[in-house]
Order: structure tokens, then C-alpha cells, then sequence
């Protein structure tokens, strides 16, 4: 539980920002080919979502100096990727038009407010909607729903459990009154007029249990399943647009932004609950020698920023890979600007920095699967299993490739504190030990495939080389017709027929005759080639391939 010393604190400006992967699945018959954001941005007038044509303008406002100061942070590769290619108003080639960028971004309409019941017998709390979006990426079946909340002046303690409850894909469990456990007692999305648009059901224990018996996944809450629509859930049998599957986290990865009145006055413990928020419930004892709470400064806070005086500065970053917080002074006004501070910096950079490393672990995740996948419907007794198989891994390569050569990086910025909060989000997300099992894995179908190619070829060319061998025999034989051992040049044309077509018969019969026996033949060349045997044992193995069922050597 909260202590008392932090019970007293108000933050009084929150951000909360939400981050869900999920996987998009191919599509069916011809559309297969084609992008899936390309499908969202055709959904017709009913379509919630519109696509953003310039991630720098999608307030309605011009290009300003929060969304320079946002370029600049990353490196000119980042920066290709997230904005596109750099574009001149002078080009040799006009054919050669600049890239657009990786990242197509959509954003829903109609939902403007969130009103949440943590637990049962508590008012509900109202939080502002900035923006609900969806982020696809070129290449990567992934895309990412983005939810930004705020508020002002909320309790201290609420907040953390907020944190903890708000942001689950579907209830883990039930206690004995029937209420999910972990998460939020009721959520509801609401209109601009206040109007309920969608309802959380996480106590209808019947429809879960359900689905996943059915269907051997677990189904989604009402509120979130009504956010993402027209997509559906894969396993699902409603239509939609397209449709996702769940990749790894039912807890989703979260950011957020606490500005309180005296950050110095909060206490360690509550510093390990808010840094330890993704995993460790607000109501469960501290474990005091678990290693992540006696070394938790050293793991998870990046305190280049906090000097706990009162002159401060007193912005403290804690990371644990799920979860991202920045909390600072409330009196500090540089700490809670929209346009230069540290809350330009939350939203604008510091956003993008945990997407990036989240979206990697999604990639490489994704891969896994595919891989596993492909391994799980191998069947190496159908030679279409097989094929089919072979273009999967190609596939994937590929796209592991590509990916590799567009998305991956471990330098993200200049700025040692950016480069060093990433650094830190992709080692607790341990993305780089992904990404070599993923390389290795496969690395390993790609030598089983080419090993399995080459063994085939091998096969080939031995089989082919005895039937030439053993053709030269027919070769011999109807070099016959244009000797003068037979003569019957003048000999009447059907008597001249007769002996091409014995000579051909004979021909093709040994040709065909060989074919059949290429193994054995094959393995007779090996016994009479092998002087440290006998003349007679070669000899008698000459006979052995004629064997319906030759002993194996």
C-alpha cells in the first residue's frame, strides 16, 4: 500500500500514454498484395479513423518550434525512417521522388473523454482524450494504438492505481464477487456531449471463458475491442476491415507524465511502486530481496536530472522497459511546458523513443511466430509441404532483411541523455538477444533449406551421370545402323524401319532400365572402383544390382 507520506501529494498535471502492438494478419485473395493502412484509409463514411498526412501539422498548426526541436533529436537515419526521405526543391531526376515515410498514422474520431471506476464503491474520475491513433509501418505487419490521457490535480495514490489497472487488453482472473482482477472496475468512453459510447466488461466472467474455449485465445474487453474497430480480432468470427491478433502484452506498454508538488518528499517505497507500476499491484507487500527492488535504483532510474536539493533540477526518468514515468516539480514551469519543456519533450521525443524500441521487440516477436509457424506445419513426407515451407523462410528472410536494413539500429540520437534512456528501454526489453535468436533461427532454416537443395542436387547429378554411363551401351548399339556390319542400305524401307525401331526399343528399354537401377548402379560403380576389394566380390556386386532388394552394404 501507499504510505502515508505520499498520500498527501496532488499531481497536479498527468499525462498518460498507452501503446498496444498488435499483429495485422494477410489479407485474403488479391488484396494480399496491398498495405493494410491502404484498406483503413478506404473504409467509407462510417470509418472512426483518417489518416495524417504530415505528422508535423496534424493539429491543424503550422510547423512550430516543438516539432523542430523533435527532428533534430535523431539521427538523420531515424529521421528518414519516422519523416521520410529529405525532400529538395531541386532534383537532376524527377523520376526519383523522395520516400515517404515509414510510419502512416490514423486517427480516431468521436471519443473525447474517459470516465473510470478503479474499484467497486468509488466516484468516478473523468480524464481528457488528447488523441486516440493507429501507427502502421511499412513492411512489418505491426501496428501500434496509441491512447494519450490527461488530467489535473488527481490524487497521488489514485494515480498509481491507475497506472497499475487502466490498460489491459482482457481481465487475467476473478476474485470471489466476480470482479476482474488487476484492472479497472469500469471504464467508459464518452462523446464530446458526455454520451457513453462504449462500456468496459471485464465482470462478464461467461463470455471470456467462452471465447477462449472456443477458440483457444483470449478475447477482449468491450472498450478496447470498440476503440479498434472496423478491425476485428482474428479468431473472431464478426468482419471487419482487417483483422489483428494479440502479439505479446495483454498489459500494455505505458508512458506517463507526473508533475507533483514535491517529488523530493516521495519515499523510496513509493518510488519502486511507481517504477515497479507495470508488475507490482498497489495493494502487495513490497518484496524487499527481490533483486529488482534492491537494486532498483541502478536498473531502473536514469537520475542525470535529479539532485533531490531544493534548487533541483528534480526530474527523475524511471524505465523498466513496460513502463516509462517522468515525474518533476509541479512549481517548475520549464518542467511542464507545452512548447519547450519537459513536457514538449514526453510528448514529442521521449514518445517516439519508446515506440521505436517497443516496436522493435513486436518486429522481432513477429518473426519468431512466423518461424515457429512454418516449422509447426512442416510435413517433410509431402513434397508441398515441403515447398511451401521453403517460400515461407525465403519470405521471411527477406523481410528480416529488410527490416534489419531499415528499422534496426542501436544509436538513436546525438544526445547522450536520449541515447541513453533508449539504451536503457531496449536492454530491460532485451531486444538485442532477440534479435540475434531470431537472426540465428533463421540462419538455421536457411541452411537446412540450402543443405536439403544441395542434397537433392547431388542426388540428381549421381543419377545422371550413371544413366549416361550406362546409355553409352545404346550409343554403341545404334551407332550399328550407320556401320556396314548389317548391310541392308538397299534393303526395302519397311525391312530398313524395323530395324531402327528394335534398335530405338532396345535403346529407350535400356535407357529406362537404368533409370530404375540408377541407385544400385550407382553402387556397383563404387564396388568395382574400389581396388582394395577382390576382382570376384566386384564382380559379383555387378550382379547384386539386378537384386529386386539388393542387401544394403
Amino acid at each position: 500500500m501507499m504510505t502515508n507520506t505520499t498520500s498527501d501529494h496532488t499531481v497536479r498535471n498527468f499525462r498518460e500514454v498507452l501503446f498496444w502492438p498488435v499483429q495485422m494478419m494477410p489479407l485474403a485473395g488479391a488484396r494480399n498484395a496491398q498495405p493494410h493502412w491502404e484498406l483503413l484509409a478506404q473504409g467509407g463514411k462510417d470509418n472512426p479513423w483518417r489518416r495524417l498526412e504530415d505528422r508535423f501539422q496534424a493539429d491543424g498548426l503550422d510547423f512550430d518550434e516543438r516539432h523542430y526541436k523533435e527532428f533534430v533529436t535523431f539521427l538523420p537515419y531515424v529521421q528518414r525512417f519516422i519523416y521520410g526521405e529529405t525532400r529538395s526543391r531541386m532534383s537532376d531526376n524527377a523520376s526519383d521522388l523522395p520516400g515517404g515515410s515509414a510510419i502512416k498514422i490514423f486517427r480516431r474520431c468521436g471519443v473525447s473523454a474517459l470516465r473510470l471506476i478503479l474499484r467497486e464503491g468509488e466516484e468516478p474520475i473523468t480524464l481528457n482524450v488528447e488523441h486516440i491513433e493507429l501507427w502502421f509501418f511499412d513492411d512489418i505487419s505491426v501496428a501500434f494504438l496509441k491512447v494519450e490521457l490527461s488530467a489535473t490535480d488527481l490524487p497521488f495514490t489514485w494515480v498509481c492505481d491507475l497506472l497499475y489497472r487502466f490498460g489491459r487488453a482482457y481481465p487475467t482472473g476473478w476474485d470471489e464477487n466476480g470482479h476482474g482482477k488487476h484492472n479497472v472496475h469500469r471504464a467508459e468512453w464518452l462523446s464530446a456531449d458526455g454520451a457513453v459510447l462504449a462500456v468496459s466488461d471485464s465482470d462478464n466472467h461467461k463470455k471470456f471463458l467462452s471465447y477462449t474455449r472456443e477458440r483457444r485465445s483470449p478475447g477482449i474487453s468491450e472498450h478496447w475491442d470498440f476503440l479498434l474497430r472496423p478491425l476485428v480480432l482474428d479468431p473472431s468470427k464478426e468482419t471487419g476491415i482487417l483483422r489483428y491478433r494479440q502479439i505479446e502484452y495483454h498489459r500494455m506498454p505505458l508512458m506517463a507524465f507526473l508533475a507533483v508538488d514535491n517529488p523530493r518528499g516521495i519515499d523510496r517505497e513509493n518510488w519502486l511502486r511507481l517504477g515497479l507500476v507495470a508488475t507490482l499491484p498497489p495493494d502487495e507487500a513490497l518484496p524487499t530481496y527481490d533483486p529488482d527492488v534492491a537494486e532498483f535504483e541502478s536498473r531502473y532510474c536514469y537520475d542525470r536530472f535529479w539532485t533531490d536539493t531544493e534548487t533541483g533540477p528534480n526530474t527523475r526518468f524511471l524505465c523498466t522497459g513496460r513502463a516509462f514515468l517522468v515525474v518533476g516539480d509541479a512549481h517548475d514551469d520549464y518542467f511542464h511546458d507545452k512548447a519547450r519543456g519537459i513536457l514538449a519533450q514526453f510528448r514529442h521525443q521521449y514518445v517516439l523513443l519508446f515506440l521505436i524500441t517497443h516496436f522493435h521487440r513486436a518486429s522481432l516477436l513477429v518473426f519468431s511466430n512466423r518461424i515457429a509457424d512454418a516449422v509447426h506445419d512442416l510435413d517433410i513426407r509431402e513434397p508441398q509441404s515441403i515447398n511451401r515451407f521453403r517460400r515461407r523462410i525465403y519470405a521471411g528472410f527477406e523481410a528480416f532483411l529488410r527490416f534489419t536494413h531499415r528499422y534496426w539500429y542501436h544509436e538513436l540520437s546525438e544526445r547522450s541523455h536520449v541515447q541513453s534512456l533508449y539504451r536503457l528501454c531496449s536492454k530491460h526489453l532485451s531486444n538485442d538477444s532477440l534479435y540475434q535468436e531470431v537472426k540465428e533461427d533463421l540462419r538455421d532454416m536457411s541452411q537446412y533449406l540450402d543443405s536439403n537443395t544441395q542434397r537433392q542436387q547431388s542426388t540428381t547429378i549421381v543419377r545422371l551421370t550413371v544413366v549416361t554411363t550406362f546409355s553409352m551401351i545404346g550409343t554403341v548399339a545404334t551407332g550399328l545402323l550407320g556401320m556396314n556390319l548389317i548391310a541392308e542400305a538397299d534393303a526395302p524401307i519397311s525391312t530398313r524401319l524395323t530395324y531402327f525401331l528394335v534398335t530405338t526399343l532396345i535403346t529407350a528399354l535400356l535407357m529406362l532400365l537404368a533409370i530404375l537401377k540408377s541407385k544400385q548402379l550407382s553402387s556397383v560403380m563404387d564396388t568395382l572402383a574400389d581396388d582394395q576389394k577382390s576382382l570376384r566380390t566386384r564382380l559379383a556386386g555387378l550382379g547384386k544390382a539386378w537384386q529386386r532388394n539388393p542387401p544394403k552394404p
